[in-house]
């Protein structure tokens, strides 16, 4: 493909993210002021999406998404599988705090270990894949909660910080810091956690592990579609 070809995809798939926030049907003024493309070059590029089903255009001239991204959405949702990318990125923390790490699921009133990769040290905690643990007990949980619209000061403080940690809470000999991931729509797809002996989260530690384990989160969440909380605060 050409260089001018790879600019014509670019300002394509520009065109199509303006509809992530955009909240429904948008006029042609609207996406070319968003993508900050020409209004000529904006009405090219919608009409060859349109063509191909991207894009619908509605009898009062506006746009919105036509078909063939839910259709795509449920291709990849058929082969998606989530320990080909939700592992690795375990693995990552793992080698990286040398703790173990785990990412949580709600089912019902439980959180469940869909995916575990324990620490390389002979001390460590133990969580298995297929645990189910408490939900109002333990970081992961509170965390679970909070983005699922827990009210209470507790949880507009987590859905603030995007973190949540316990120490001894859960087990009295285990601590653990965790962070929200989120996948399409901002839906919640789960809670990766950092977990230990309580003896080594301490206060400094701790410090440490947020901004690693924030970055790790931020990124499963962009690869599950998701998008991490930034300047335009918090999840909700």
């Amino acid at each position: 493909m050409t260089r001018e070809g790879v600019a014509a995809v670019d300002r394509a798939l520009t065109i199509l993210d303006v509809f992530i926030d955009g909240g429904g049907s948008l006029t042609l003024t609207d996406i070319s002021k968003r993508s900050g493309f020409y209004k000529s070059t904006t009405l090219r590029l919608a009409e060859s999406l349109e063509k191909f089903g991207y894009l619908r255009r509605l009898e009062d001239g506006t746009y919105r998404l036509g078909p063939k991204p839910l259709y795509l959405g449920s291709l990849y949702q058929k082969h998606f599988r989530s320990a080909d990318l939700v592992v690795p990125v375990l693995r990552k923390l793992v080698n990286e705090l040398q703790e173990g790490a785990s990412f949580f699921v709600r089912e019902k009133d439980a959180r469940v270990c869909l995916h575990r990769v324990d620490a390389p040290r002979s001390v460590r905690d133990s969580v298995h894949e297929g645990d189910s643990l408490p939900l109002r007990v333990g970081a992961s949980g509170h965390v679970m909660l909070a983005f699922s619209g827990e009210a209470g000061a507790k949880y507009d403080t987590i859905r603030r910080a995007l973190y949540e940690v316990s120490v001894g809470e859960r087990d009295p000999e285990i601590g653990a810091v965790a962070c929200p991931v989120f996948s399409i729509g901002q839906e919640l797809a789960g809670v990766i956690s950092v977990s230990g002996p309580k003896y080594r989260f301490s206060d400094d530690k701790v410090m440490q592990i947020i901004p690693i384990l924030k970055q790790h989160a931020a990124t499963l969440s962009e690869t599950l579609g998701g998008r991490w909380p930034g300047a335009d605060g918090p999840t909700q």
